[in-house]
């Protein structure tokens, strides 16, 4: 049985991705309405293939982490997985139980968190009694984690090694100093070390849960072979495990402070490559200089070969083999960030050459050849945006999320499209100020 559901849903999905790319040109209808619960639901319906994808947000990301135990949140959703509690008449499930339970719905279901929010993703074929099977143990998985003791003292001596690893190298070294001399004290900046490990524990991972897990405050995105109605039933079982009742305003997050200064690290490190990076604070998410600023980013470093520091710092000078600039918006103004590897010994003219170049772009913005190309790729590549079920729902979860309009799919295009020389300088000058960027450098001579 469960061989052949695993084989049928490989099936399902490779058909969902030809049938998204024939219609990723096509208008996106998204439904939008809140449940009793407070829960606001986002829905596409895509009735061609009977499969369905939902993305459950909630404010409980890596800003809501305790200063002194950063990563909570990504454990306490990734710790779900671990089993679950009895209940009724259903036994409890440990790790190797609901793993194999998963299995044999040829269904999967998980849990994250980034920066802002916390996530929780199921995937399922829509037969009624396979999906309503998921759905149940979907809603077990989330309203009622076990959080057993053993597999987190199990993983948490990994996790300590795996962050031991990695402070061996030369990229993760350059980005944390990078990130701390960006976001300073803001929870955006905060980094996980042996100590902040060992001080999490399961009690901390089920106080979250409690705390952040409600139906009111949850934003739930659905893309699938459902009509509204089963929709609605779908999500309502998702969330029935969960603490019913109001959400009271969670604390503010205080926003990142611009940078007042330029600041310069060199850190010296044994390496084949020197790490460069230069940023400061750039926009959120909710800013109305987004499409400006996507078009001057890709642009300056973001479009890969055709792009201005790749022009300026790799083929005329050949002083790196990839060089690249990009935001990070989010709830608060996340990272511009420019980036490059090179010799040891050419890291100050790479430097020099990437600060020169930025400065012109701010000053003088794109030329009218630079900003029709930049449009005509931008906009050439949107149905790749859309081209399978899971990018689909990205893009919805991302308008649940940030609030945007129900047609921003639909006017996408025309937004970037009409951009003008003037909407994309501005917006950079606005944002970006070469003369207090963060630098550091890592392993130059």
């Amino acid at each position: 049985m469960t061989i052949q559901i695993s084989r049928t849903t490989r099936l399902v999905w490779c058909a969902a991705g030809i049938l998204l790319s024939a219609a990723a040109n096509a208008g996106i209808p998204i439904q939008k309405w809140t449940q009793p619960s407070g829960a606001q639901v986002y829905l596409v319906e895509s009735p061609a293939i009977p499969m369905v994808d939902v993305q459950m947000d909630f404010d409980a990301g890596g800003r809501r982490d305790p200063a002194d135990k950063p990563a909570l949140a990504s454990l306490m959703a990734s710790n779900t997985a671990y089993g679950v509690k009895a209940q009724g008449t259903l036994p409890a499930l440990d790790e190797n139980a609901l793993s194999d339970a998963w299995a044999d719905l040829g269904a999967s279901f998980g849990g994250s968190a980034g920066a802002d929010r916390m996530s929780f993703s199921l995937r399922s074929l829509t037969y009624p009694d396979l999906l309503a099977k998921a759905a149940a143990l979907a809603a077990r998985q989330l309203g009622q984690p076990a959080y057993p003791e053993a597999p987190w003292l199990r993983d948490r001596p990994k996790l300590i090694a795996s962050l031991k690893e990695a402070n061996t190298r030369p990229a993760t070294l350059a980005a944390r100093a990078f990130s701390k001399a960006v976001y300073g004290t803001h929870p955006y900046g905060y980094e996980s070390t042996e100590a902040t490990l060992s001080r999490i524990g399961v009690r901390d991972m089920q106080t979250m849960h409690a705390r952040v897990l409600k139906p009111c405050a949850a934003k739930v995105s659905v893309v699938g072979a459902l009509t509204r109605a089963q929709a609605d039933a779908l999500v309502t079982t998702l969330l029935s495990q969960l603490p019913a009742g109001t959400c009271d305003a969670l604390p503010a997050v205080a926003e990142v402070e611009q940078l007042q200064a330029a600041s310069d690290q060199r850190i010296a490190f044994a390496s084949a490559q020197a790490q460069v990076l230069v940023g400061q604070p750039g926009f959120k998410r909710n800013s109305p200089d987004f499409f400006a600023l996507t078009v001057a980013n890709h642009i300056l470093g973001g479009g890969g070969f055709t792009a201005r520091l790749t022009e300026e710092v790799r083929e005329k000078r050949g002083l790196t083999y990839s060089v690249y600039s990009y935001f990070s918006p989010g709830m608060h103004a996340g990272a511009f960030t420019i980036g490059l590897q090179t010799r040891p010994d050419q890291a100050q003219q790479a430097l020099d050459l990437v600060r020169e170049v930025l400065a012109r772009f701010v000053q003088d913005g794109p030329t009218e050849k630079e900003l029709q190309a930049a449009k005509d790729n931008l906009i050439g590549g949107f149905a790749l945006r859309l081209d399978s079920n899971r990018k689909l729902l990205d893009n919805v979860a991302n308008i649940a999320w940030n609030g945007l309009p129900l047609d921003y799919l639909d006017t996408w295009t025309a937004q970037v499209q009409k951009l003008t020389l003037a909407d994309v300088r501005n917006a950079f000058a606005r944002t970006v100020q070469p003369d207090r960027m963060a630098t550091v450098v890592l392993g130059a001579e």
